[in-house]
């Protein structure tokens, strides 16, 4: 599994996700990654985060951390998954991917920080998202 972050500026960070990502796991990501990423990509502070509902987000103390941290959420429909345009850039990287026939795991990972580092910012949306 892995976790990244966009905005339009560019590709955030992209992590491996080795074990089974629950609500403390996900903060930690967030906590490790997020910021760092909007601080490379020269992100003011007043963006917003989009995640969608899946149960680790949503969680009482993800909502609190996200909140004690002052990141403004965007609302997100129930039962609205698909509509992350993250699911969007996804799609792009297997495809990136697939074309790159990784042989291993170990190369999979590679090709996969080499594919999302090179997406251009004119094909991501205005938006700061992340998802898993």
């Amino acid at each position: 599994m892995l976790w990244g972050c966009f905005s339009a500026k560019g590709p955030g960070r992209l992590i491996r996700v080795k074990e089974r990502m629950n609500g403390a796991m996900y903060r930690e990501i967030l906590s490790d990654n997020l910021l760092p990423s909007a601080r490379a990509l020269k992100m003011k502070r007043d963006w917003v985060f989009q995640h969608d509902n899946d149960p680790k987000h949503t969680a009482r103390a993800t909502k609190e951390w996200l909140r004690k941290k002052h990141f403004k959420v965007l609302e997100w429909p129930s039962q609205s998954p698909d509509l992350n345009p993250i699911e969007n850039i996804w799609r792009e990287l297997k495809v990136c991917v697939a074309q790159r026939q990784p042989q291993n795991i170990t190369a999979l990972e590679e090709i996969c920080m080499e594919e999302w580092a090179k997406i251009p910012a004119t094909v991501l949306p205005e938006t700061v998202a992340a998802g898993d």
